[in-house]
């Protein structure tokens, strides 16, 4: 879990993404191994993960901020929105059955993925759209990532790409967004495991303490390597990075 922690942190600090879509897989494979009742590993596993995100997505947001890849129009509309729905969705991950939930955000990100690589070569200038807007699509990106245990950097960064915001600042802006993201989603998840049955020792709620401390205590130290990397890199390469990484977990979800 150490070692896990210092490849999500860097991964974060590149693409802006929390590590969810890293740390949800892994932790399924390894909770087990603890000893946790696999009834409840999946929601162990999405808890987690979200916990972790906001020390690996903040450290991350921090570097990008002393480095001015944050674009304040987005923290102040899409935020919101990324709030609300990352809390409805810790909520409906009770009652709502996900078995089809890794299919469907499979497809989204592997269109995604897909729009990353032909807008290499545009030069088409989208600009971002009004505020109401931006908040409705906030609360979409904070519902589907809150119930896959993720950040929303797959999802947020594409889409402020997509619509006019340099790489850069869309990396460090998903970074703040998914931070806030993961706080609102983790409460969600803390206030349900209450009530679960066979969890196991030294968790809150759903969020099993060890393994939050291992993978948080690393990737903190790791994401300023991944913010500098983002720095340095050039726009086409980063985008490339970025669709490659995303028909890396698409294909993961669908398969």
């Amino acid at each position: 879990m150490l070692l896990l922690g210092s490849f999500v942190g860097v991964m974060a600090g590149l693409l802006g993404i929390g590590g969810g879509l890293i740390v949800v897989p892994a932790l399924v494979l390894l909770l087990p191994q603890a000893g946790i009742d696999s009834s409840i590993t999946m929601n162990i596993a999405l808890a987690t993960s979200l916990s972790t995100i906001i020390v690996t997505s903040g450290s991350s947001a921090l570097n990008h901020l002393k480095l001015g890849n944050v674009d304040m129009f987005v923290i102040k509309w899409l935020m919101p929105g990324v709030v609300v729905g990352g809390f409805v969705g810790a909520n409906l991950a009770e009652w709502i059955p996900t078995a089809y939930l890794p299919k469907v955000f499979g497809v989204i990100v592997l269109g995604l993925a897909l729009q990353m690589l032909f807008s290499i070569k545009s030069t088409t200038q989208r600009t971002m759209p009004s505020s109401a807007k931006t908040i409705g699509y906030g609360s979409g990106i904070g519902l589907v990532s809150s119930l896959a245990g993720i950040g929303g950097g797959s999802l947020s960064v594409p889409f402020l790409n997509r619509h006019g915001v340099e790489m850069r600042k869309a990396v460090g802006s998903s970074s703040v967004c998914g931070c806030v993201l993961a706080v609102s989603g983790m409460i969600g998840f803390i206030l349900h495991g209450y009530s679960a049955d066979n969890l196991p020792a030294f968790s809150v709620g759903y969020v099993y303490l060890p393994a939050l401390v291992a993978i948080a205590s690393t990737s903190m130290l790791t994401t300023r390597i991944g913010a500098k990397l983002a720095t340095s890199l050039p726009t086409a390469a980063l985008k490339k990075i970025f669709a490659v990484f995303l028909v890396f977990v698409a294909g993961t979800m669908l398969l």
